[in-house]
This record gives C-alpha cells, sequence and structure tokens, in this order.
C-alpha cells in the first residue's frame, strides 16, 4: 500500500517498496541491542560449557593414566599365569573330573563309616591293653 495515496500524491514507482525496506530496516535497527544481549548471553554460556568440558576432559585424561598404569603393573603377572591356566583348563576339560563329585559322594558314603568303625575298634582294642595292662602281666609275679 502505498503511504502517499491518502494524501493524494501521485504513486511514484518504488517508492513503496523503498519506504517498506527502510522501514524493515529500522525495525531489525531496534531489534539489534536485544540481539547482541542474546548472542553474548550465548556466548557465555558456551565458554561455561566449554570449560565445563575441558575439565571433564582432564579427569578422564587423569583416569586413563592411572588406568595405564595399572594395566602395566597387571600385564606381565597376568601373562606368566597363561601357561598355568592353559595346563589347568587341559586337566579341567578331561573327563575323568566330571566323575569327581561323584568320587567324593562315594567316599563319604562308604569310606568314612569304615574309618570310623576302625577307629571305634582301634579305641576298643586300647581300652582291652590298658584293662590288661593295669591287671599285670604273668610273668612280673602279679596274680591274674
Amino acid at each position: 500500500m502505498d503511504p502517499f495515496r491518502s494524501l493524494g500524491l501521485p504513486r511514484i514507482p518504488g517508492l513503496s517498496e523503498l519506504i517498506a525496506a527502510l522501514q524493515a530496516q529500522t525495525e531489525a535497527l531496534a531489534q539489534l541491542p536485544r540481539t547482541m544481549t542474546d548472542l553474548n548471553s550465548a556466548v557465555r554460556e558456551l565458554i561455561a560449557a566449554t570449560a565445563v568440558a575441558t575439565e571433564a576432559i582432564a579427569s578422564a585424561q587423569r583416569t586413563a593414566e592411572r588406568l595405564e598404569g595399572l594395566v602395566e603393573e597387571l600385564e606381565e603377572p597376568v601373562r606368566a599365569l597363561k601357561p598355568g591356566l592353559e595346563r589347568a583348563g587341559r586337566v579341567l576339560d578331561d573327563p575323568a573330573i566330571d566323575t569327581v563329585p561323584d568320587t567324593l559322594r562315594l567316599i563319604s558314603e562308604d569310606l568314612l563309616p569304615l574309618i570310623h568303625g576302625l577307629r571305634q575298634a582301634t579305641a576298643r582294642v586300647g581300652a582291652v591293653t590298658g584293662v590288661l595292662r593295669r591287671r599285670g602281666r604273668p610273668e612280673d609275679g602279679a596274680p591274674v
């Protein structure tokens, strides 16, 4: 719309477009301070986020260095264990190992009661020999 048309002035070609462009530029310039303030705030937040990220990276670097030291300390002993672990693995892979629980159960059920009976018999024999010793031997002249 031509602003001069209401005044009764004839339309000048391109003047309306020029006035619209000047008005848009004026509005943009009026918004510039607020835009600059928002930009400043965003830059400050970016600086703070960068500082936090820098601290996090430094902490991660320190942790990585400590872990690397631990790995270096443990690497040689773990490598030294490898042959023994391989031998143990071969032994544990032997099918005879699968019978160990049954063998232990049989020992517990059969052999342990036998050992208990032998201990009781040994204790009785010890008691009998103790009685005989207290009574004395016939060749010592003690009454039988």
